[in-house]
């Protein structure tokens, strides 16, 4: 599979097989990604990868603070801006809705919904969750690099039929998991990530979601 065609490929896969994956086949994964561009060669990623009984300690601690405190945002920033602006705010509303519609769930039926945002926390099945954190101390452009690489962590994944979900859901819960996982400050957590085989019989796993057309976002000048 060349980049172009995992770049393609890859999408949030939103319900995994538990068929297990294993530490080597991550290691591989990371020491791939861990070639990503990086400015000045900082490198300000980590990586915390949790599966069996590390897994499972991550989901009982988010679910045990959903249930006593559920409304407590950890995050050390807001996941999106406040009144998003167009056309942001329609693509985010109308992935949402696409979704729903694929799994045959109406606007009015909140619980449903309610207990598909809820599966984030358990990674939707998948039997490997990954957590990124950052030392808070760096600035716009250490963010940037982590972005990329995460990217080529899901690339590589792809490269080897493995399915991926980057979830910012966890960043909500971010001191929660940082405590349960012994992750100290300066280190703050920035998201997760479900890792695993998809199930491909899941209807939601077919959701494609609707991407701009170059023209939409890109000029060009001298050509």
């Amino acid at each position: 599979m060349d980049v172009i065609d995992a770049l393609k490929r890859r999408i949030s896969t939103r319900a995994f097989l538990d068929t297990p994956v294993s530490e080597t086949e991550i290691r591989e994964l990371l020491d791939a990604a861990r070639w990503s561009a990086s400015g000045g060669n900082l490198q300000p990623w980590q990586v915390h990868v949790v599966a069996g009984e590390a897994r499972q300690r991550v989901i009982d601690a988010v679910q045990k603070k959903l249930s006593t405190d559920p409304f407590t945002n950890e995050s050390a920033f807001p996941v999106y801006p406040e009144s998003l602006w167009e056309p942001y705010r329609s693509r985010r509303f109308q992935v949402g809705e696409d979704m729903y519609e694929l799994l045959g769930v109406p606007r009015e039926d909140k619980g449903a919904r309610l207990a598909h945002l809820m599966a984030n926390y358990e990674f939707f099945g998948a039997p490997v969750g990954v957590f990124f954190s950052i030392d808070e101390r760096m600035n716009p452009n250490q963010w940037a690099h982590l972005g990329m690489f995460m990217m080529s962590f899901c690339l590589a994944a792809e490269s080897k039929r493995l399915a991926t979900c980057m979830q910012e859901a966890w960043t909500l819960h971010a001191g929660t998991v940082a405590k349960t996982l012994r992750i100290e400050k300066p280190q703050i957590v920035y998201c997760g990530l479900a890792l695993g085989h998809a199930d491909t019989s899941a209807k939601v796993n077919q959701l494609r979601t609707r991407r701009a057309e170059v023209d939409e976002f890109a000029s060009f000048e001298g050509f």
